[in-house]
């Protein structure tokens, strides 16, 4: 295998430098090896994609519409993405000016990250949170600024949010996500509103991932973007709602003029989103509106049984409002990093889990464990965790 000549060994984006590695991926590669393991450690829906869907991408590649798309997506899918936004937050978006369809909503993120963000700017990050956060914000060379909302529920408060801002006044914009990963939890419409006073006061661009908004439980979703719809580009996609992970397919909605921009880095990225994809989004949004009930009903019954069984060893659990995933504060008797529980979780439980820690420095001594497998597997996880602790 080639040798990188020496003379080029300096040859990268300095940047990438900083930059750790995606830790789910690479915790998930580290314990691979596992024999017999149970994963609990991937944001991975437990069901196959609805039959329809996939009817509707079979039926596109038979008809040849396998060449390029629009570089913002087929007007048609984004007049049902319009629909469904309409339908779903009552707000209004431009198909032609304030749409585009991403590879993903992680694509749709990295394309406004890196529009949106200039040297220096500074971006308020909620932690814990999603990893990639962060590494985009890093790779387009803006400033993390951290609130760690631990001591609140894992929800941003308005009064820590104020406080962070009157200590930042040149902050530009804020990540926001909700039902959140990792830890599950939603926001009261309520709660949403005193976010939004605050941010419309300070003048931040809103970025408002919501990949999770049609998977809640006790409460209906209240996007940001209803409050501040002129300063909140909102992301969402089809890979939880729809179990469509695979096919890579997400949306952003905004203010034309902020989308133009995105627009403009999402073409260079990627020239144009999959059409398989397209015309299987197309059904899902529009004849697949209640798709996701028959998932939440089971993923409901699925989040109960495993904060039962985790409360009952020690762990320390905030049931989750959404998405699929519980933070689980691990019993006070493992002094040890998330890390090494979860390293010995794998290899002597034969559970995979994720370290807390992947999602920021507020996730040391918690766990993130996903309920979005098979009912039969996570009965006999929480069997084997039991066991473990009990053992330890």
């Amino acid at each position: 295998m080639p040798k990188l000549n020496v003379r080029l060994s300096e040859t990268y984006n300095h940047t990438l430098a900083q930059i750790t590695p995606a830790r789910i991926r690479s915790f998930s590669l580290k314990i691979s090896d596992v024999p017999d393991l149970i994963s609990l450690n991937v944001g991975e829906p437990g069901f196959n994609t609805p039959e329809h869907i996939k009817k509707a991408a079979i039926e596109s590649i038979k008809e040849n519409k396998s060449h390029y798309s629009p570089q913002p997506g087929w007007m048609e899918l984004r007049e049902t993405i319009s629909r469904y936004v309409k339908k779903r937050l009552n707000l209004d978006y431009d198909a032609a000016t304030e749409v585009v369809v991403t590879d993903g909503a992680t694509e749709a993120l990295s394309s406004t990250f890196l529009a949106t963000i200039n040297d220096g700017d500074k971006v308020i990050v909620p932690m814990p949170a999603y990893p990639a956060y962060v590494s985009v914000i890093e790779m387009a060379h803006g400033e993390v600024v951290s609130i760690d909302t631990s001591a609140d529920a894992f929800k941003l408060t308005a009064e820590k949010l104020e406080e962070t801002l009157k200590a930042n006044p040149d902050a530009k914009s804020i990540i926001l996500n909700y039902p959140t990963n990792p830890t599950g939890v939603e926001y009261t419409e309520d709660e949403i509103k005193a976010l939004a006073k605050v941010l419309d006061e300070y003048g931040l661009l809103v970025i408002s991932d919501e990949i999770y908004a049609e998977l809640t439980y006790e409460m209906p979703h209240t996007s940001i973007a209803q409050y501040l719809p002129e300063s909140t580009i909102l992301i969402n996609g089809v890979s939880k709602s729809h179990a469509m992970t695979g096919w890579r397919l997400g949306y952003i909605t905004g203010p034309a003029e902020v989308i133009k921009n995105v627009n403009k880095v999402h073409g260079h990225l990627v020239t144009s989103p999959s059409n398989p994809a397209q015309y299987a989004a197309l059904e899902a949004l529009d004849n697949g509106y209640d798709d996701s009930k028959p998932m939440l009903v089971k993923y409901r019954e699925r989040r109960d049984l495993v904060t039962e069984a985790l409360r009952k060893v020690g762990f320390d659990v905030i049931s989750p409002d959404g998405a699929f995933y519980i933070f689980a504060k691990m019993p006070n008797k493992f002094n040890e990093t998330s890390e090494e529980f979860a390293l010995r979780l794998a290899r002597e439980a034969h559970v995979g889990v994720t370290p807390g820690d992947a999602f920021g420095e507020s996730g040391q001594g918690y766990v993130r464990i996903s309920y979005a497998a098979d009912l039969d597997n996570i009965k006999e996880a929480m069997k084997r965790i039991t066991k473990f602790v009990n053992e330890n």
